[in-house]
């Protein structure tokens, strides 16, 4: 911790270099925070299985005004889904790539730099930015710390802002990519704001340029979903066994909104995944999905909270793990329904399928109900694949390894369906499929060859 103090405090000046004026006034604020908070650390209760603070105790280089880094990603990655129909941008260490994307989109709808976003609408940067994350009264300090952090640090990201009743078609397809030869630690920051009636579908994809540089990753996420907009953002996790990833998003929900989030991790090194959802419009809707595939030493840690603070609103919550060799999964879910919230619907599961006696699952499902007119339910199975399937499939002449290869694909089906973009689902198949598999694929994703 002391050497990102020290590294603030003498090289303040390049950290704003660059940066718009609006995006360095949070900087202060939040150093403070981080000060005094610190990294999570592994006494916590929600982050037993991740030591954060062990994690970034080492001395990364930070990645500072786009230096040393010279590519050009439509070159380098591929970012084509069959049949997805989308705009493509493009985020290189936490910096928006200018584009010619953007200008295709409807009238008035942003979608670029946030340095730009804070020079474009400085009334809207204004009021959106760094909100969920400064406001949060019942944020857990270790979160507060890490968010904090992001905030110092950052010096650009992505802002998706989908004016009053205007909806995107094509979906939007931001592919992050971590490069460089050294190590480093990148801060990436995203912000989506639909006001009321708005609608958009958002694919993000997460890649590592080169696997062998050890890369720690920060990402704060908000999003600001107003009253009847809808929103599908599907997160999807290809980076390497050298990759930290630690994520934290914050999702706001006005009346009658729908926000659907599926988080994929197909390959990483150790990843720790946040979701706060506040349900503050009645009628709002939640669909939040969660699927980790890990083998050899892989680490994936979901932590979730979402709270009903407001009558008749509706949360459904589904994570698979399937895993492998000494992979180490974790999931922690919190569910609170607010004294006074009658008519909730609120629904959280957690199914894991282990596939060899070292690897581990900590599962921690939990209902907080302050009202008595719900409906609630949780609950958390983890277990191998099933013996009598298993003998039926083989029986039926097929090869041991293809059942089982049918099986875990069956398992991890329901959250593939869930979402929305066809042509996504589609392609995610064939992912998960190769991952099964354990092939060596060129990835149409990012054009380079991945073993997936």
């Amino acid at each position: 911790m002391k050497q990102y103090i020290d590294f603030f405090n003498n090289y303040r000046k390049e950290i704003d270099k660059g940066c718009s004026p609006l995006l360095n006034s949070y900087r202060e604020k939040a150093f403070e925070t981080f000060q005094r908070t610190g990294f999570p650390v592994y006494k916590s209760e929600d982050y037993q299985h991740i030591h954060v603070a062990d994690l970034l105790k080492e001395d990364y280089g930070f990645y500072l005004n786009r230096s040393g880094i010279n590519i050009n990603p439509h070159k380098v990655f591929h970012c084509d889904v069959p049949n997805l129909n989308s705009h493509k941008h493009f985020v290189v260490n936490g910096h928006f790539y200018d584009d010619e994307a953007k200008k295709k989109l409807p009238p008035n709808v942003f979608s670029g730099s946030l340095n730009a976003f804070a020079e474009q609408y400085p009334e809207l940067f204004s009021k959106y930015y760094n909100q969920l994350v400064g406001a949060r009264h019942a944020l857990p300090l270790h979160d507060a710390g890490l968010t904090a952090f992001n905030t110092a640090f950052v010096q650009d990201g992505y802002v998706l802002y989908v004016p009053e009743n205007t909806v995107i078609e094509k979906t939007i397809q931001l592919t992050n990519i971590s490069a460089g030869n050294n190590t480093s630690l990148i801060n990436r920051r995203m912000l989506f704001i639909l006001e009321q009636g708005a609608q958009a579908k958002l694919l993000v994809c997460d890649h590592a340029y080169d696997e062998n540089p050890k890369t720690a990753n920060t990402q704060v996420v908000e999003i600001f979903a107003g009253e009847n907009a809808e929103l599908d953002f599907c997160e999807l996790e290809e980076s390497s066994l050298n990759t930290i990833r630690l994520t934290n998003n914050f999702v706001r929900q006005a009346a009658s909104s729908q926000v659907r989030i599926t988080g994929i991790t197909l390959s990483n090194g150790t990843t720790r995944n946040n979701y706060t959802v506040d349900l503050t419009g009645e009628h709002a809707e939640t669909h939040l999905y969660g699927m980790a595939i890990a083998d050899s030493r892989q680490k994936i840690d979901n932590y979730t909270l979402i709270n009903h603070l407001v009558p008749n609103c509706r949360c459904n919550e589904l994570f698979k793990y399937i895993l492998d060799d000494e992979a180490v999964g974790a999931f922690s879910g919190r569910i609170v329904v607010a004294k006074g919230t009658q008519k909730t619907e609120a629904y959280q599961s957690n199914r894991n399928l282990l596939g060899s006696r070292d690897c581990r699952m900590f599962s921690k499902p939990q209902l907080e109900i302050y009202a008595d007119d719900v409906k609630c339910s949780h609950g958390m199975t983890t277990g191998q694949l099933d013996e009598n399937a298993l003998f039926y499939l083989c029986s039926r002449g097929i090869p041991k390894d293809e059942a089982v290869l049918l099986l875990k694909f069956a398992f991890s089906n329901d959250v593939i369906q869930g979402i929305r973009m066809e042509g996504l689902r589609d392609r995610l198949k064939l992912l998960i499929e190769k991952r099964f598999r354990g092939e060596l694929v060129t990835c149409r994703d990012c054009g380079r060859r991945i073993k997936l």
